[in-house]
């Protein structure tokens, strides 16, 4: 079984992971994590767990409810399923990020989208992808694949609370930072939707950064 401390390569970054990607690391405690939308209007899918017990996920509902805020920015706690805070925007040149949209999958794009759009590449293909190549000896399944931040995406909130997808409030260069109260393992996808306005119709390139605090 992989050590989840071994998928900490400091060395490895900066990196760019291209659109329709995945990559997963460790950020340790009180390390700082920054993701830049390259090219604009991207976005980033991400899933945080506890890297000590990957059991203990991010959870929308418990991060919602504590800031008493739909969106999340600088100062957004990001905690887990019981509560605990796992991490924290700590600076946002975009604005706001969303965590009510969910991940794009072929379930959901079929529903949402033409039947034919059900074979299309999706993030939570990425998430699959990454658990049972690379680091399948997490032993982690599709059943951990819970709640998710969407860096850099609008999803407004309709007045009888339904939620759009629309445009994308980020530009080229807008960055998000996000510092760790744990080791804080992070998958992310970077989104190949191509069926609505999340990533400008074509998918770009992402960065990734660490650093201490």
């Amino acid at each position: 079984m992989i050590d989840a401390h071994d998928l900490t390569m400091p060395e490895a970054l900066p990196l760019n992971i291209p659109a329709g990607g995945f990559w997963l690391g460790v950020l340790p405690r009180n390390r700082i994590i920054r993701l830049t939308d390259t090219h604009g209007n991207q976005a980033v899918d991400t899933l945080f767990f506890n890297a000590d017990d990957f059991s203990e996920r991010y959870s929308a509902i418990q991060t919602i409810q504590a800031q008493r805020s739909l969106y999340l920015s600088t100062g957004s706690i990001l905690r887990s399923e019981g509560g605990a805070a796992m991490a924290e925007i700590v600076e946002d040149s975009c604005g706001r990020h969303d965590t009510l949209g969910g991940a794009c999958a072929a379930e959901s794009n079929s529903v949402r989208y033409p039947r034919e759009t059900k074979s299309m590449h999706s993030c939570r293909d990425s998430w699959l992808l990454a658990l049972n190549t690379e680091f399948a000896g997490l032993n982690l399944t599709k059943a951990d694949l819970s709640h998710n931040v969407n860096f850099f995406m609008n999803v407004p909130v309709t007045p009888d609370g339904g939620l759009t997808f629309e445009d994308g409030v980020s530009g080229a260069g807008k960055y998000v930072e996000i510092l760790s109260h744990i080791n804080l393992a992070i998958l992310i996808s970077n989104c190949p939707q191509l069926n609505n306005p999340c990533n400008g119709y074509n998918p770009t390139p992402v960065c990734v950064e660490m650093r201490l605090q």
